[in-house]
């Protein structure tokens, strides 16, 4: 391994970070939606509270995908071929979620139509981004060339799963803990919403403690390959962090105050950081693990070359800080409640 690449798989971790952290909360709103909006005005509410930055988040997917294209093409090759129905999977619900916000905001026709599809169009990639992390995790059937020779269902492993009701269970925490935020005070929107968050962020916990037994009983004795000590010793923290978390979303949700409201997000979002952390750290240095271990693909066996991490590197030190000042922008501009 060199150091650009160590460093690349450091920054692709950041930029899915970035993108669970931000996405993972329209997401969550867009799955309660049908289930918090009890009229037209509240459907309106939670449609003006994800509106103006649901795009913009999204760019941390791609560009996450762009980065693990140009820094580890056969990762790139291997997921995106390997998994091809999960992932077109996903994009169908990330497009059929962003007609559904623009046709329904606009006052179009049908607009049962679109709050469904708002629905399963946050729900599919909520539920399968988990189920995919849990593959990587738990590892996956390769042949010599690095293709994926199991077929769709053989994703479908009691652990992923369960990785992907505890994905979707966070999410749905994040986006109850944003329409609360974003709700006016004294609404019965915002009550539903602290009364969601509470109950979800405990069945979060629930899952995590029993994906984290099932790893250890189960999954940890077969991986193939073996997690390094300082990966499960951050692993560890981040868990520990993450329950944390989750105990001060519980905290919050009963205070009855805007500040509560705002710090439900903050811990919301560090729940998140942990989650992608405890995977990375968990693999490293391994990006697709596969059944045979002589066949992961790795940061060594998988990296660009220096000429062009350098030139990648060079141009994240441009990109990033960017982006982060357009979404500071956004968000700034957006900022309160929606009246």
């Amino acid at each position: 391994m060199t150091g650009l690449g160590i460093l690349w798989f450091i920054l692709i971790a950041v930029l899915i970070i970035g993108y669970f952290v931000l996405d993972g909360f329209d997401l969550g709103a867009g799955i309660l939606y049908p289930l918090l909006a009890t009229d037209d005005t509240d459907r309106r509410r939670i449609l003006h509270a994800i509106g103006p930055v649901w795009d913009g988040n999204e760019v941390w997917l791609l560009t996450a995908g762009g980065a693990l294209f140009a820094a580890f093409a056969p990762a790139y090759a291997t997921v995106f071929s390997g998994f091809y129905l999960a992932i077109m999977l996903v994009l169908f619900g990330l497009i059929m979620r962003a007609v559904a916000i623009e046709f329904r905001a606009h006052g179009a026709e049908w607009p049962k139509l679109w709050d469904i599809c708002l629905f399963v169009g946050s729900l599919l990639p909520a539920l399968l981004l988990g189920v995919a992390c849990g593959n990587i995790i738990q590892g996956v059937a390769l042949n010599a060339h690095g293709d994926y020779i199991g077929g769709f269902f053989a994703l479908l492993r009691p652990f992923p799963l369960l990785c992907g009701l505890l994905g979707l269970a966070h999410m749905l925490t994040q986006g109850a803990a944003w329409i609360a935020c974003k709700a006016p005070l004294g609404s019965t929107l915002r009550a539903n919403a602290c009364g969601l968050r509470r109950i979800f962020a405990i069945a979060e916990a629930a899952l995590f403690v029993l994906a984290s037994v099932l790893f250890f009983a189960a999954i940890l004795p077969k991986l193939s390959y073996a997690p390094s000590t300082g990966g499960l010793i951050i692993a560890g923290a981040m868990a520990f962090i993450f329950l944390v978390s989750l105990a001060m979303v519980i905290f919050f949700a009963k205070a009855n105050e805007p500040k509560g409201d705002i710090l439900g997000v903050v811990y919301a979002s560090v729940g998140a950081v942990c989650l992608v952390i405890i995977m990375f750290a968990t693999i490293f240095p391994n990006l697709v693990p596969a059944l045979d271990p002589a066949l992961s693909i790795t940061i060594a066996n998988a990296a660009a070359g220096p000429a062009t991490l350098k030139a990648m590197t060079i141009v994240a030190c441009i990109g990033v800080p960017l982006v982060l000042f357009y979404h500071f922008l956004v968000y700034r501009a957006f900022r309160g409640r929606v009246e």
